[in-house]
């Protein structure tokens, strides 16, 4: 289920509840329930956050501390399509910061930005496990390799025809 992507909005936390719940009582149990947190919202809202602090008994300078240091967690709303750019090893070699240059230009963004209109979110990742397809980038889950500027930007052309 989607929700609000705001950190303006209050969220209705009985879900997170639920999440802290079922984890609270585990070691550790802080990044499961983070994880479980963004796949609902999509993303960790401050709200959110303020409730795992208070339920598990940890500063709220923790929870945001774990919060942004693992990449995975965002603190803002993603775009409708997040395109992960591998910049492994195999990947850098073959060209990853020319994918991710073409990506930047052609969507207006950096990495770790999303578009005004939240339809895409770009993502340098350290590596996608592909690497005999370098370079490498994910849309959503499914991978596309052996890329050039010519194929980013009609994978890019095809989503938004696609979306529309």
């Amino acid at each position: 289920m989607q929700h609000p992507n705001s950190n303006d909005v209050i969220f209705d936390l009985s879900p997170v509840k639920q999440m802290l719940t079922q984890t609270a009582s585990l070691r550790g149990g802080l990044i499961p329930v983070l994880q479980q947190i963004q796949e609902y919202y999509g993303y960790l809202p401050e709200n959110a956050l303020e409730a795992v602090a208070s339920v598990l008994g940890v500063p709220l300078t923790e929870v945001y501390g774990v919060a942004t240091f693992y990449k995975q967690f965002r603190l803002k709303p993603a775009g409708r399509f997040v395109i992960m750019v591998c910049d492994g090893t195999a990947c850098h070699v073959n060209g990853s910061s020319d994918i991710l240059q073409t990506l930047s230009e052609e969507l207006g963004i950096d990495d770790g930005e999303t578009t005004e209109d939240r339809f895409f979110t770009i993502q340098s990742v350290a590596c996608l496990g592909c690497c005999s397809l370098s370079p490498a980038m994910m849309i959503n889950g499914e991978t596309y390799g052996n890329l050039t500027k010519e194929k980013v930007l009609s994978i890019i052309a095809a989503i938004r025809e696609n979306a529309s």
